[in-house]
């Protein structure tokens, strides 16, 4: 189906489904979360895991910080969802400054420990400057990363997409072709980076099959917790927010409640969109809350799978 058509069946499919009426709960959920850095963080972590449990996810994934600043909290988190939660885990590995034994050993252990799935990423330089230089002796991007992954174990492995372009990537195409190379050195999925525009996703998804990608490709969905804080990460990874969307939450700082009630409407929005274009698979950028994602789920369909026991 070219572009064009593409849009045209999913608006139609989205105004021929009032609000949310009669979605089947048909969709594949997962959840990303980060390293607690308190007890108390750690314990609001735990409460948005057990929350978001009863509902299936295919699998819940833990981020690594640059330079491998969390390694330890990472594992410790990893361990905890797969083992105490039952939920597979999946967790991040990054080329930023350390060598390939290092990363190696890293895997390995995880391996070892009976976790099977990585999400295997470039990294952001360290120390907020801005520029990434690989380590030496260190795997100098993703592709490298994920085919020496491949050695190690047969792991299954998500790695990044983005929608509206890599900030060091020279252009769409170029973005295009080294997901080809992930895909092509061992990739399982690619999850993008969040958008707003449902047709840019859909435009993207277009460009990655042209290009004989056939991979899953799974929407990065961002529900807003803090408008300031999506400012400042589409800032550094070139989303684009649209100008309503700010209109929206202008006035909103002080009140949390009625701001999430407004997160929660623009992000289901997105994904009913979304799912009228045929999208069963999304991967929710969680920031350690449940409520949004959980509301968000419940809105497509999705219910307790075993009742919260």
């Amino acid at each position: 189906m070219n572009p064009t058509l593409n849009q045209m069946h999913e608006a139609r499919t989205a105004l021929d489904s009032p609000l949310f009426e009669g979605l089947a709960g048909d969709i594949d959920v997962s959840f990303e979360f980060f390293p607690p850095k308190t007890d108390k963080m750690g314990e609001t972590l735990w409460q948005s895991v057990e929350t978001l449990k009863p509902l299936g996810p295919r699998f819940a994934s833990v981020t690594y910080g640059a330079g491998g600043s969390t390694r330890a909290r990472t594992h410790e988190q990893v361990a905890r969802i797969q083992n105490e939660a039952g939920i597979p885990a999946a967790a991040h590995l990054t080329c930023v400054a350390a060598t390939r034994d290092e990363v190696n050993e890293v895997a390995r252990h995880y391996w070892e420990e009976g976790i099977r799935h990585i999400v295997a990423l470039r990294g952001d330089a360290p120390d907020g400057s801005g520029t990434y230089a690989p380590h030496p002796g260190g795997y100098a991007n993703a592709v490298e990363l994920i085919a020496g992954l491949k050695e190690i174990a047969d792991f299954e492995i998500s790695v990044a997409a983005y929608p509206e372009v890599h900030p060091d990537s020279p252009d769409a195409q170029a973005d295009i072709d080294n997901l080809k190379a992930k895909f092509d050195a061992g990739a399982t999925r690619a999850i993008t980076q969040f958008f707003f525009d449902p047709q840019c996703f859909f435009e993207f998804r277009d460009q990655a099959a042209a290009a004989g990608i056939k991979g899953e490709i799974v929407p990065g969905i961002m529900p807003v917790v803090s408008f300031a804080a999506v400012q400042r990460m589409s800032g550094l990874c070139g989303t684009a927010i649209p100008t309503w969307m700010e209109g929206l939450f202008d006035g909103l700082d002080e009140r949390p409640a009625a701001r999430q009630l407004v997160s929660a409407t623009i992000t289901a929005e997105l994904c009913r969109r979304l799912y009228a274009g045929g999208v069963r698979q999304f991967h929710f950028y969680t920031l350690n809350r449940a409520e949004l994602s959980y509301a968000i789920c419940h809105m497509l369909g999705m219910r307790p799978k075993d009742n919260g026991q």
